[in-house]
């Protein structure tokens, strides 16, 4: 039997896929046509759903170590106890998103979870390559540690947590922050997280579903990494799939779908950290290409795995 797309999520693909057989995709290394494409799609996916009106926003900045001005976006519950936290990092394959595309996911996060989260409008390739986004990443690390107590916040209950590119990058923060001696990171969520600049080797079972393809990896990946991309140099905190030794990173939750280009990369991951005794809850979910939960948002698969986040959250 082959694999084949999830039917709630090809139903509310059907409305799409007409219009997506039509286009020509973007070349290889045109990266204005893929922020020109996806930033609308991942708007209007974000508010798809209502905003909840019980989270409020305020908006914060940090300076990078070379001097970058972070904006960062601190999204609370009414009435939350002081307790855990999270930094959120968006997807965009590291070459397009905003933090405003993701007020509406975010925003459900902490809703939802109570859990209040600060979202990094981290610097994106290749006007700003690695390890720019990162160092980003790092210095909203040690700016909501350093503001923990005026915000309610657990230092010891500080988790890191994105999506595709922005999975990649908490990957990337927790093995930064050890390299470093710190700040602690009690928990790191990846949602189907972009880690393995290697990975541009077509699977024909998934090929037809893909949603972010290979030649999308292989523009991306580039506009990080430049010429390094693919080869032997590239260190763990540009591609956490190079990492030799997990030990000590914080516990994981990986999540991708089956018919997604990052899935063999996750699952190597997932074997990775627990091999090196690090707790890690990770699911296959079958059927579901990339971002799946932000296509079909109502079918099961999705729904299970909102709950999921949700309990892992709440779990920090």
């Amino acid at each position: 039997m082959a694999l084949s797309l999830d039917p709630e999520i090809a139903q509310a693909l059907a409305p799409m896929a007409g219009a997506m057989a039509d286009a020509t995709p973007p070349a290889v290394g045109d990266i204005a046509a893929r922020r020109a494409m996806w930033e609308p799609i991942i708007g209007a996916a974000g508010t798809a759903q209502p905003i909840p009106d019980d989270v409020k926003t305020s908006e914060h900045h940090t300076t990078a170590d070379d001097g970058a001005r972070i904006t960062m976006r601190w999204y609370t519950k009414d009435g939350a106890a002081p307790g855990p936290a999270v930094l959120f990092f968006h997807g965009g394959g590291y070459i397009f998103g905003h933090i405003d595309l993701f007020d509406g996911p975010v925003s459900r996060y902490v809703s939802a979870s109570g859990v209040p989260m600060l979202s990094v409008e981290y610097r994106r390739a290749p006007e700003h390559p690695f390890p720019a986004p990162l160092e980003d990443a790092y210095s909203a690390l040690r700016w909501l540690h350093a503001h923990a107590a005026e915000l309610g916040v657990d230092r010891d209950r500080i988790g890191v947590m994105g999506d595709s590119a922005g999975g990649g990058m908490a990957a990337g923060l927790t093995i930064l922050a050890r390299e470093r001696g710190g700040p602690k990171i009690a928990r790191q969520i990846l949602i189907m997280p972009m880690l393995d600049d290697r990975t541009t080797t077509p699977d024909s079972h998934i090929a037809p579903y893909l949603l972010w393809s290979y030649d999308d990896s292989l523009t991306a990946w580039p506009a990080l990494l430049g010429e390094a991309a693919g080869g032997p140099g590239v260190p763990a905190t540009a591609a956490p799939a190079r990492l030799e030794d997990a030990t000590g990173l914080p516990p994981a939750y990986i999540e991708v779908g089956q018919l997604d280009v990052f899935r063999d990369e996750d699952a190597a991951y997932a074997t990775k950290l627990s091999r090196a005794g690090v707790p890690v809850e990770f699911h296959l979910h079958p059927g579901a290409p990339h971002e799946f939960d932000s296509i079909a948002l109502t079918s099961d698969v999705a729904r299970r795995a909102i709950t999921d986040r949700i309990r892992v959250l709440t779990s920090i």
